[in-house]
């Protein structure tokens, strides 16, 4: 009886104001189940690869958190110094748990006065103007540095870099090539750490970004693999592994990292390019070569040359 009464209510409501009464939406949930918020996900979808000159391959964006927020600081620093960042914002100088190396406070030389950066755009040869044996990252907390690549004054004979290459015929017919772009001279440093990992980066600079642009899309990595091949790595790829958010703006980097079955150890190697420098940077290591501490030391090196 008190239903109909009710209802017999909302009809005269309805008939005397025309408005439908209100009816209270129905639950978002069923009855009993708990309602969870919507939370991105952490890793989110596949990011898109970006478009690559025709002389690169695509890579893909490995969804690594592991070191995403050491290595999102990547590119932050000023045009003349890597400071004023906490120890966890520096890829150098992060915890060690996840593999990487413990580095020194990166500071980028002073240039000279009224020079302009190698990125900047009044420098249209892309000059680096600072003495670019300052430019070598150094080595790592507890690493024996490889005395041998310091050469005379700092300055490697060309002779010594080409070794790092497996063919002689390589060596013969690249020799020719630096000869022929003018190249200028070698910086190179090597280190290795406890753990039996030797790394290699070498440093050369030439009269113009235009030269160097030319040795990375002809010279050195026209194709994959490379033209020519790196000491050890008889058979390598494109290191799809490399994640994006390392990579630092204004630096073409190409790794590439040798493919099983590799032998006693594993090679792994990038060729850097900016301005008028163009770089190598070779890791080797018994067993395998890790990931973290060779992504680390390519964008360290990244970022004293950007």
């Amino acid at each position: 009886m008190t239903e109909q009464t009710h209802e017999a209510q909302e009809a005269q409501q309805t008939e005397a104001t025309g408005e439908q009464p209100a009816v209270p939406p129905p639950p978002a949930v069923a009855p009993g189940v708990q309602a969870v918020p919507a939370v991105p996900d952490a890793l989110g979808e596949p990011v898109p690869p970006r478009p690559r000159k025709d002389r690169r391959v695509l890579r893909a964006v490995l969804r690594w958190t592991t070191v995403a927020v050491v290595f999102g600081a990547v590119g932050t620093a000023t045009a003349y110094g890597i400071t004023g960042m906490e120890r966890t914002d520096v890829p150098g100088l992060a915890t060690e748990s996840d593999g990487r190396w413990d580095y020194p406070l990166l500071v980028k030389p002073p240039l000279p006065s009224g020079s302009p950066g190698p990125l900047a755009t009044e420098n249209l040869a892309g000059t680096h103007h600072a003495d670019l044996r300052a430019l070598l990252l150094p080595a790592p907390e507890g690493a024996k540095e490889d005395k041998a690549l310091r050469g005379a004054d700092g300055w490697l004979p060309t002779k010594d870099y080409l070794a790092e290459y497996e063919l002689e015929e390589d060596r013969e017919e690249l020799g020719q090539r630096l000869v022929d772009r003018g190249l200028r001279h070698i910086a190179a440093r090597g280190w290795t750490t406890a753990d039996g990992t030797r790394t290699r980066i070498y440093l050369l600079q030439f009269g113009t970004a235009a030269v160097v642009d030319k040795l990375i899309a002809t010279d050195a990595v026209a194709f994959v693999p490379p033209a020519y091949q790196v000491r050890g790595a008889a058979e390598v790829e494109y290191d799809e592994g490399f994640p994006q958010f390392a990579d630092v703006s204004g630096v073409e980097n190409s790794p590439y990292a040798e493919t099983k079955p590799y032998g006693p150890e594993q090679v792994r190697f990038a060729h850097l390019a900016v301005g008028d420098v163009y770089g190598l940077v070779v890791q080797s290591r018994k067993g395998a070569a890790l990931a973290v501490p060779f992504q680390q030391t390519v964008t360290l090196q990244s970022q004293l040359l950007g």
